[in-house]
């Protein structure tokens, strides 16, 4: 059998064996793999006559789906639109990381960590909810209020819960989520501007506004894809500004 680990000289000039990098691709890898998931087609929960409008991208709480149940880490992206005074009263979390993209008005977040903050838009909110933490989410403003959240299975359960809030976060400043083994991206993008995408074991994109291209797609606000193996990617705001999120995933 021929053996697969690189070879390199010693100073001696006998050659010894440099160990191989690891293959990092996903089980069953077969190349690069773009799956598009429009806005319409997700699923709608919330209570509308309690004010909360939701979108669900995976599986979750009374909607499953055997074939859509996770990304990698991502085990949730949800799209919450909250009516002034509208929210989601104390409940429980664990073993999960909670990211949050706030698109437009105030989110008031309080936990029994002692956190108690207004995430506003442009700002990444991270719960890290470990061994278990109980928070509220509401809408305190007088405006609707719409975000992102995102749920990440960690690499490793258990641990304290933290929480994390990075206001008006630059497109140069990746956040990254060691604990799930994730990088997310922000990209702002004028009318006909190109950006890099990272390149990932799987990389999901989610349009926040505007219109991008995307890999021979063209996703609209709330659209995105799921890319297996994404290599030399760019995207392209088709019309007019665009705002996208990029989860890198290393698994």
């Amino acid at each position: 059998m021929r053996d697969s680990r690189s070879r390199r000289a010693e100073p001696c000039g006998r050659p010894v064996f440099a160990r191989a990098e690891p293959d990092r691709r996903p089980p069953g890898y077969r190349g690069r793999v773009i799956s598009v998931h429009r806005s319409e087609d997700r699923y709608r929960g919330g209570d509308g006559a309690a004010g909360i409008d939701t979108r669900h991208a995976l599986s979750f709480g009374p909607f499953y789906d055997p074939d859509n149940l996770r990304f990698g880490p991502i085990l949730a992206c949800n799209e919450e639109r909250l009516l002034p005074g509208a929210g989601f009263e104390e409940h429980p979390h664990s073993h999960t990381e909670i990211v949050t993209w706030v698109v437009e008005g105030e989110l008031t977040h309080r936990d029994s960590a002692g956190h108690s903050t207004v995430v506003r838009a442009g700002d990444v909110a991270h719960l890290s909810a470990a061994s278990g933490v109980r928070h509220v989410e509401r809408n305190d403003g007088t405006d609707p209020l719409t975000f992102l959240q995102m749920w990440l299975a960690p690499l490793e359960p258990g641990g304290e819960p933290s929480y994390t809030v990075v206001p008006g976060i630059a497109d140069s400043t990746p956040y990254a989520l060691p604990g799930a083994g994730a990088m997310l991206h922000v990209r702002r993008l004028t009318e006909g501007e190109r950006t890099a995408v990272p390149d990932a074991v799987r990389l999901y994109a989610h349009v926040v506004r505007g219109r991008v291209g995307l890999g021979g797609e063209e996703l609209g606000p709330g659209d995105a894809a799921r890319i297996t193996d994404a290599r030399s990617l760019t995207a392209v705001a088709v019309t007019g500004p665009a705002e996208l999120l990029l989860w890198e995933l290393a698994g």
